[in-house]
């Protein structure tokens, strides 16, 4: 059996103060309780921790030896519900996210902004990387949530759809698809092409659609960075698709979309969490900003 918090209070109190009763107003426990307390924790520990006479109770060398460990342990007990409570009050705590480029620069930075704004003690990580990476993230815990499109591993991570997003043609400023409301994926085939990382789930979607109406894009160039496709279209090299969020990063004077049909394709975004693994304070607080900063966007 090992000692009790109650014993080591107990101890601690009667060790600094000059008697019982003074001790009993300290810890709020009547003079014959304390008595029985730290009888048990001598019979706990195996010997006597106080020398007693009539009038005082004094440490013996063990009492004395053992004090400053008590008080250590009293101390990290205190500690460690003081931390406990902060995290759940979210006064303290960590929170990684991962996210698609897309999402982590036109979607994230306002919700973070208010989300420090409200919890500025708990520190916040981002991740701007590809789906499969959100995805391994998550699953290998390395981060608390993940916006990102559907994992294709629905054992060990849930999605939970927040927005849609739609794909659209860019084009350079004057581009004769711009005279048209919509753009068929179709006549994409019909000019040079700005393709955006084939790692990234975008590309995969785009050569997919591609190949299922049947026109191969005339690739003039590939790029990794949504920012390097606009500028290129700015510049006349080409037009491309990106998701229609993504042109918050690039939206600049000599370049604009119009949306892409037939097929029509959504793409559902969302968070990505694990199963079985509960969230901690700090990121459930971070979940329901971001459920409302969407809600909010698709009204």
């Amino acid at each position: 059996m090992k000692p009790s918090i109650k014993q080591l209070r107990a101890f601690v109190a009667v060790a600094q103060s000059s008697n019982l009763a003074e001790a009993s107003e300290r810890i709020h426990l009547s003079q014959p309780a304390i008595s029985i307390t730290l009888r048990k924790l001598e019979e706990t520990v195996g010997g006597a921790l106080f020398s007693r006479t009539t009038r005082q109770l004094s440490l013996t060398p063990e009492g004395e030896a053992f004090l400053p460990v008590a008080i250590r342990l009293l101390n990290d007990w205190s500690e460690a519900f003081d931390d406990l409570e902060e995290r759940f009050s979210k006064q303290r705590g960590k929170v990684t996210v991962a996210a698609l480029p897309t999402l982590a620069a036109g979607l994230l930075p306002g919700i973070i902004a208010t989300f420090h704004a409200r919890y500025p003690r708990i520190n916040l990580s981002l991740h701007d990387v590809l789906a499969e990476q959100v995805s391994q993230l998550v699953r290998e815990g390395r981060a608390d949530l993940g916006l990102s499109v559907a994992p294709h591993d629905t054992e060990e991570l849930a999605f939970e759809p927040v927005l849609v997003d739609r794909y659209v043609a860019v084009c350079p400023s004057g581009h004769p698809l711009l005279e048209q409301h919509s753009v068929q994926w179709a006549q994409l085939a019909r000019h040079p092409f700005i393709g955006i990382n084939r790692l990234s789930s975008s590309r995969q979607d785009i050569d997919r659609i591609m190949a299922g109406v049947d026109a191969p894009l005339e690739i003039l160039c590939d790029a990794s960075q949504i920012a390097t496709v606009g500028r290129m279209v700015a510049a006349g090299l080409g037009i491309s698709v990106l998701p229609r969020l993504s042109f918050r990063q690039i939206a600049t004077d000599g370049i604009d979309y119009r949306p892409l049909t037939t097929p029509d394709i959504e793409r559902p975004l969302g968070i990505v969490m694990r199963h079985r693994h509960p969230l901690s304070a700090a990121a459930a607080a971070l979940r329901e900003m971001i459920r409302e900063a969407t809600r909010d966007s698709s009204r």
